[in-house]
């Protein structure tokens, strides 16, 4: 099992509206708005790291209002 972390930047204004969406995408286990760099923070689980960078880039990448993303793949068991 692959655990990662996608944190996503949105444009001004947009995390909260992106929050449920990001959620909802099938692979993401946890969504949070946070303060940062970065404004929502996605826990992702998957069989592979293609399916990971997959949610990444056609999932929260594909949604307007997105305006960057860095994932993070855990290393631990």
């Amino acid at each position: 099992m692959v655990h990662a972390f996608i944190m996503v930047k949105t444009a001004a204004g947009e995390s909260e509206r992106l929050l449920d969406p990001i959620r909802k995408l099938s692979r993401v286990t946890e969504g949070h708005v946070v303060a940062g760099d970065y404004d929502i923070i996605a826990e992702v689980e998957s069989e592979e790291v293609y399916e990971v960078l997959k949610t990444a880039s056609s999932g929260i990448q594909g949604l307007e209002g997105v305006t960057d993303t860095k994932t993070y793949i855990s290393m631990e068991e």
